[in-house]
């Protein structure tokens, strides 16, 4: 009999997040809908006049932070209303409707930043001294300027700015097909029930014990997308054309740099990243081989992956259980931290387990004034309660920064947030490990950290190369099919994983599958947020109180410096190889010890 996923309302209210602290109803929402056009029709109006007056510079930059303070929780409402259950039509067109707003406000206030930098740097500093309201917006306006070069004439901006919307269609599209229209098959689980596969239970199939479950999953799952490679294709080069178009009109020389720049991330960063893994392959090869030792098979394939190596010693961990151990590993932060995670815990910030047309994967997201809302899967493994300790740590950047900083400074630059998150899942490691003394279990919990560094780094970084190479593949005019981004992606999945690691066909299909590659560059922060994490989690653990501080500063710091400049602060410079060589030292290191144990 099969396992049936359960629909949207048959799924207990207690394990559903509460987006009451966005709005308590709809037409409140639509309320502040109403808002935002007629801020936007305001700011419209003030075309042409922006740096006529201190005065009228400071109403420009005011209304427009209170109308991108109001998109930011409509648009968090509507997403997480749609991410919740992908099916509802009322909420896709609530979606819709949000989206279609905001590329309205960035298309109607697009002339703000031209004419912001074409007025001469002393006019503003003498606004400045004018109006003392302007002080607060002093780091913005300097951070506008920052990219003077890459800021076009008003009229451009505006046409610019009308192809926001449009250049969302591949990852909506990606995001339907893959979350709501695609229909799996059905396999046999271990237990000789029939269940479907969907994009929530494939890893758990592939962490199961059964070798015949991991294989039937894994050829079932990849399947649909070999049968749809071709449109997938489609998209992504849809979704490559419009990072080119952005990237050529904002005169970057490579998508690359308009990517990393828009963060304030000097594109060697990403570079160094690459270089060093690729300078450390000989360690994921060397765990590749540990792996096929310890499963005690011939051949090692892509399905045996997941599946942990101390396979006997695979604990069911229910997400209250989870909660709980998740509190007593942050406890190293502090108890205004563990509180707030408690918070999170029993006010319903959480949105649990799977249903049907609810969006796969994990993430933490929010707005301004409210609580951050974490989206989970959860299924009762270890994996799954670092990924809720993953989810928290973004939660808790976000309400920090929130409850510290203005709205214009609150917002975190992308290349820190994994830092917060990866951090959490060091700190329960470590808790984990010095709370056991079973030799089975402690090697399974150095195989877990192992697959944290696979994960997280290795994989995350050979996403990186795979998508820097599609760029330049697209940029130099060469062909995006099926074929080829396939070729390429079986190219590196071999690169990576060495001679011990059989590289199935079906593997040559993953890329169709990830939605990162719709994220703009997105994935290489996951690799250089994981090894600044490793060296934070340990120097709050040896030094205490002041690294703790340290770290407390840079989760309030918001965007008030540039990322590379906030994790400085915090102890860590990621302008050099230095802290990547240092991780993957730890993960040699940890392979060394699982080694001895076994």
């Amino acid at each position: 009999m099969a396992k049936n996923i359960p629909e949207r309302n048959e799924v207990r209210v207690e394990d559903t997040w509460d987006l009451g602290a966005l709005y308590a109803t709809k037409e409140a929402w639509e309320g502040d809908l109403a808002r935002i056009r007629d801020l936007t029709e305001k700011l419209a109006a003030m075309e042409g006049h922006v740096t006529s007056s201190a005065k009228e510079l400071l109403s420009v930059l005011r209304q427009s932070a209170e109308a991108e303070e109001l998109l930011g929780r409509a648009f968090s409402y509507a997403e997480r209303l749609y991410d919740q259950d992908q099916k509802n039509t009322e909420h896709q067109a609530m979606s819709q409707k949000v989206y279609r707003i905001c590329a309205e406000y960035q298309s109607a206030t697009s002339f703000v930043v031209p004419e912001l930098l074409a007025a001469d740097e002393s006019r503003i500093e003498r606004y400045i001294g004018e109006e003392p309201g302007l002080a607060l917006y002093r780091d913005q306006i300097a951070e506008i300027r920052r990219t003077k070069d890459h800021v076009l004439a008003a009229e451009q901006e505006k046409l610019v700015a009308m192809t926001a919307e449009m250049s969302q269609t591949p990852e909506q599209v990606f995001s339907i097909l893959n979350n709501a229209d695609f229909l799996f098959p059905e396999i046999t689980d271990e237990n000789g029930d029939t269940v479907r596969l969907t994009t929530g239970n494939f890893v758990p199939l592939e962490e199961s014990a059964d070798r015949r479950v991991r294989k039937d999953a894994f050829l079932g799952f990849y399947s649909i997308y070999r049968q749809f490679a071709g449109t997938l294709a489609g998209l992504y080069a849809g979704q490559l054309k419009q990072q080119i178009f952005h990237a050529k009109a904002r005169k970057y020389p490579s998508t690359l740099e308009a990517a990393v720049d828009t963060n304030h991330v000097p594109s060697k960063v990403y570079h160094n990243l690459i270089d060093t893994v690729n300078q450390n392959l000989s360690k994921l090869h060397r765990y590749v081989s540990l792996r096929k030792r310890c499963l005690g098979v011939e051949e090692l394939h892509m399905y045996d992956i997941y599946t942990p190596m101390i396979a006997d010693a695979a604990k069911e961990i229910p997400f209250e259980q989870a909660k709980e151990t998740v509190l007593a590993a942050l406890a190293p932060l502090g108890e205004e931290y563990v509180s707030q995670v408690r918070e999170g815990f029993e006010n319903r910030w959480i949105d649990v387990y799977e249903n049907r047309g609810k969006r796969s994967g994990a993430y933490s997201a929010g707005a301004y004034g409210a609580h951050p809302y974490v989206l989970l899967n959860y299924h009762d493994t270890l994996d799954n309660m670092f990924t809720l300790a993953h989810e928290m740590g973004h939660a808790m950047h976000s309400w920090y920064s929130n409850e510290t900083q203005p709205f214009i400074y609150s917002q975190y630059k992308i290349f820190v947030a994994e830092v917060a998150s990866t951090c959490n899942e060091i700190l329960l490691m470590e808790y984990l490990l010095a709370h056991t003394d079973d030799k089975k279990e402690r090697a399974y919990l150095l195989n877990h950290y192992l697959d944290s560094f696979k994960g997280t780094v290795f994989r995350q970084t050979m996403f990186a190369e795979y998508e820097l190479r599609t760029n330049q593949m697209a940029e130099a005019g060469e062909g995006i099919t099926a074929e080829s981004l396939s070729a390429l992606y079986l190219e590196l999945n071999q690169k990576y994983y060495g001679p011990d690691m059989v590289s199935d066909p079906e593997i040559a299909y993953e890329w169709a599958r990830i939605p990162h590659f719709y994220y703009d560059f997105y994935v290489y922060q996951y690799a250089t947020g994981f090894s600044a994490a490793v060296a934070l989690a340990h120097a709050m653990l040896k030094e205490g109180a002041p690294a703790v501080e340290r770290y407390r500063q840079f989760l309030c710091g918001g965007c008030t410096k540039s990322p590379v400049e906030l994790l400085k602060t915090a102890g860590v410079d990621m302008e050099d190889p230095a802290p990547v060589q240092e991780a993957l030292d730890v993960f040699g290191e940890i392979i060394r010890q699982l080694e001895e144990l076994l």
